[in-house]
This record gives structure tokens, C-alpha cells and sequence, in this order.
């Protein structure tokens, strides 16, 4: 339980000091940032043993993986939203058996919602500081 504990901890800590990093040099995003705080998300909703992650994480990088590719070649190649949606279902019932090789059905189950959640949990999060930033530069105009 300790080095469950430990490890959590350490993902967390981890995931942190990535938010606390600026983008100085102007670059691009690359996501990463935001692949952290999935990856956090995801291990505090599934609370894997470390010989579960051991076998999981792997895979789920594999995944992340096929699901990006997807998505950027529809980008890139202005493909219909419902070919992309339907290529990335048959990629997530793809790794649904590859996801039971390491954890129970109902905890890939449970790993598919986590997924879902953490894209609600981005979006309301966009749209509050779209909200807040919209309200920052209307302020100025009121007080004229």
C-alpha cells in the first residue's frame, strides 16, 4: 500500500511541475501537458496496482498512440468527422481485449469512461476561462 501510495505521489508531483513549466520560447503545444494530466486523471480513477500499471501503461501508449494518428490524418487529410469517429471506435474495440489482458472488464470499462470524463472535464475548463478572459477585457469598457 505504500508503494502505491509512493507512486501515486510521485505522478502527481510529476504532473504538476509539467503545469508549472511556460511555454517561454513561444513554440508550439505539443500536447504534452495535457497528456499529463490525462495520464494523472486516468491513474487516480483506476487506482492500479503497480503490477497493473506495469501491464497497462504500455498498451495504453499504444493506444494514445493510433488514436493521435487517426485524428491527425483526418486533420490533415480534411476527412468527415463520422469516417474518423468510426475508425477510432474500431481502434478503442481493438484495445478492449488488449486492455482486459491487464485489467478486469469492468476496470477497462471504467478506464473507457475516465477517458470521457477527462474530455468533459477539459472542455468545461476551456469554456470557464474562455468566460473569464471574455469578462476581463469587458471590464475596463464598463468602468469608462
Amino acid at each position: 500500500m505504500k508503494k502505491l501510495g509512493l507512486i501515486y505521489g510521485i505522478i502527481c508531483w510529476l504532473s504538476l511541475t509539467v503545469l508549472a513549466q511556460d511555454n517561454d520560447n513561444n513554440q508550439k503545444p505539443d500536447g504534452s501537458r495535457l497528456e499529463a494530466l490525462k495520464i494523472a486523471f486516468i491513474t487516480k480513477r483506476l487506482n492500479l496496482t503497480p503490477e497493473e500499471a506495469q501491464k497497462f501503461w504500455p498498451v495504453y501508449n499504444q493506444y494514445s498512440g493510433e488514436i493521435r494518428k487517426v485524428r491527425m490524418d483526418a486533420i490533415q487529410n480534411k476527412e468527415e468527422e463520422i469516417a474518423t469517429e468510426e475508425k477510432v471506435l474500431n481502434i478503442r474495440k481493438k484495445y478492449n481485449g488488449e486492455f482486459a489482458k491487464a485489467l478486469s472488464p469492468q476496470r477497462v470499462d471504467q478506464f473507457f469512461r475516465s477517458e470521457k470524463e477527462f474530455g468533459a472535464f477539459v472542455q468545461r475548463e476551456v469554456m470557464q476561462r474562455r468566460n473569464m478572459r471574455m469578462q476581463q477585457q469587458r471590464r475596463p469598457l464598463l468602468r469608462q
